[in-house]
C-alpha cells in the first residue's frame, strides 16, 4: 500500500463491526463481508467477485474453504483459504435467507455488489462506530498480522501466510504485518 496504511482492528472494534452489520438492513450479508474480510482476508474487490460455487462443496453445503478463482483475486493470483468456523457459520446462515444468486453478497437493488460498494459500506460502517483510520483494508491486514503472529502455533512459517494473503512476494507480506514492541521484549526475553 503507497501512504499511510490502513490500522489494524482490535478484537473489540472487529465485534463493534459486527454489532454494527446486526443493526443494519441486511443483517446477515452485512456479517459476511465484516468477517470475509477479517477472517479470510478478502480485498473489496475479492469479496465483491466471490461466488457461490466458489464457498460451497458438490452437495451444495458450505465447505471448509474458500477456493478463491484468478477472475475474482487481485492480480489474477487465486488461492485456497481454509474457512474459519465463524465465518462458515455466517455464510451458511446468509446462503439459507438469501435468494439463489450466483455471487455471494448482493447488492440491496439486486446483482453483485461492486468492490467500490464494499469500500463505501466499510467507510460507512467504520464511521458509524466511531473509528478513524481504517478502511476496507483494515481487516484484510488485520487477518495478516494476526497470521503472522500465530503461524508458529499451527507449524507454520510466513510463507503460508504470504500463500493466504495472495501475495507474489514475502515482501508485500511483511509491509502487511504491524509489529508490536511487547511481543518483541518477550522474544529477546526467550534468547
Amino acid at each position: 500500500m503507497a501512504g499511510k496504511q490502513a490500522k489494524i482492528l482490535s478484537k473489540t472494534e472487529v465485534n463493534l463491526l459486527l454489532d454494527f452489520a446486526r443493526l443494519t438492513r441486511n443483517p446477515l450479508r452485512n456479517r459476511v463481508i465484516v468477517l470475509l474480510s477479517a477472517k479470510a482476508g478478502l480485498r473489496a474487490k475479492e469479496i465483491a467477485c466471490l461466488s457461490w460455487d466458489m464457498v460451497v462443496d458438490p452437495q451444495g453445503q458450505v465447505g471448509t474453504v474458500i477456493e478463491l478463482r484468478d477472475t475474482a483475486a487481485k492480480g489474477r493470483h487465486g488461492r485456497i483459504i481454509p474457512l474459519h468456523p465463524e465465518l462458515a457459520k455466517a455464510l451458511d446462515a446468509w446462503r439459507r435467507s438469501s435468494a439463489d444468486t450466483d455471487y455471494v453478497v448482493q447488492s440491496d437493488r439486486g446483482g453483485p455488489m461492486t468492490p467500490l460498494s464494499v469500500v463505501v459500506w466499510f467507510n460507512r460502517a467504520f464511521k458509524a462506530v466511531g473509528l478513524k483510520g481504517c478502511s476496507s483494508h483494515s481487516g484484510r491486514r488485520t487477518f495478516i498480522t494476526r497470521a503472522a503472529r500465530l503461524v508458529h502455533r499451527a507449524g507454520g512459517s510466513l510463507r503460508d501466510v504470504q500463500l493466504l494473503a495472495g501475495h507474489r512476494s514475502i515482501q508485500t507480506t511483511q509491509r502487511y504485518i504491524e509489529g508490536s514492541s511487547d511481543a518483541q521484549f518477550k522474544l529477546v526475553s526467550l534468547i
